[in-house]
């Protein structure tokens, strides 16, 4: 039995022999991670800089990408490591931390576009009192909610599973996962599955039924109310639910990863996977509402062409 304070190392074992096709691959990489620190870095000064943009919801979008940078961060330049390396090995510590940061950059997501939805009930179905129900403190309250359950809640889930027995250090991933370091396990892992269950089960359904009851509110108000209130929702809720779903899609295949044995399918398969919804969202995020939400677009137009 080996204690995990003993593991100075885990194998990362998805990987697998590319030959010269390897420098390829993480130059593939390395442009996808440019792209994403140019583009949400972009929209982030974008918002920041410009007054017009201080408003909650462009506030609530600058806190996704921010977000978006730090799991960006978390993940691409351990991975572009190992995709040189012929040994694809991390430090214990090191792999702690990368799964701190994958996991917290998740769930801030999540929390994020949550409280998203949230925003954009207000101002579609209360439009006369968006601006006296949406406050300056009532924004720094929900941007709190949306950074500091998860980091909490993650950090505990670090330090159940940094305490726990291993009987091996191989994670079947490219990158370090909580639930392969619980199942290398041979002590017992009673707290960190009632712990993880009880987390997602409150959080994650208090947060879809969140989402869905704002949701159900705004399209009675759409189907109720003007044409004007319509296109109003359509093209402030259309980015928003775009994201929504493309992070629930990816979200989806990794927990089945997780969850079932999916050995029968192709290793390369199962890597992008495992990566796309780690990946889909900084990527997806700053081309769907830069192209969707009109005041970004014409700001980001006059900065990259210099137009005004």
């Amino acid at each position: 039995m080996i204690n995990a304070t003993h593991v100075s190392y885990f194998t990362l074992a998805a990987y697998f022999e590319a030959g010269i096709f390897k420098y390829v691959f993480f130059l593939i990489v390395m442009l996808l991670y440019m792209l994403i620190l140019c583009s949400n870095l972009l929209l982030i000064v974008v918002i920041c800089v410009n007054r017009s943009l201080h408003e909650p919801m462009y506030m609530f979008l600058c806190s996704l990408f921010v977000n978006e940078l730090y799991g960006s961060t978390g993940l691409f330049p351990l991975l572009l490591l190992q995709i040189l390396s012929d040994i694809h090995t991390v430090s214990a510590s090191a792999c702690l931390l990368q799964i701190f940061c994958v996991y917290t950059y998740a769930n801030v997501q999540f929390f994020n576009l949550a409280v998203m939805s949230y925003d954009r009930c207000l101002a579609i179905c209360f439009p006369l009192q968006y601006n006296t129900r949406m406050t300056s403190d009532k924004i720094a309250i929900l941007i709190a909610v949306i950074w500091l359950p998860p980091f909490l809640v993650v950090l505990v889930a670090i330090m159940l599973s940094a305490s726990l027995q291993l009987c091996g250090n191989i994670i079947n991933k490219v990158y370090c996962d909580n639930y392969s370091i619980v199942k290398l396990a041979c002590s017992d892992t009673t707290v960190n599955n009632i712990f993880g269950l009880i987390y997602v089960y409150i959080s994650k359904l208090a947060l879809v039924t969140l989402i869905c009851y704002m949701y159900m509110k705004i399209l009675y108000v759409c189907f109720s109310g003007s044409k004007q209130t319509r296109q109003k929702a359509l093209s402030t809720c259309t980015p928003h639910l775009a994201s929504l779903l493309n992070f629930s899609f990816g979200a989806f295949f990794e927990i089945m990863q997780n969850r079932f044995d999916m050995s029968s399918v192709p290793n390369i398969l199962r890597i992008f996977l495992s990566l796309y919804w780690l990946t889909c969202q900084p990527l997806f995020n700053p081309v769907m509402y830069g192209l969707n939400l009109t005041k970004i677009r014409i700001i980001c137009k006059s900065l990259v062409f210099g137009k005004s």
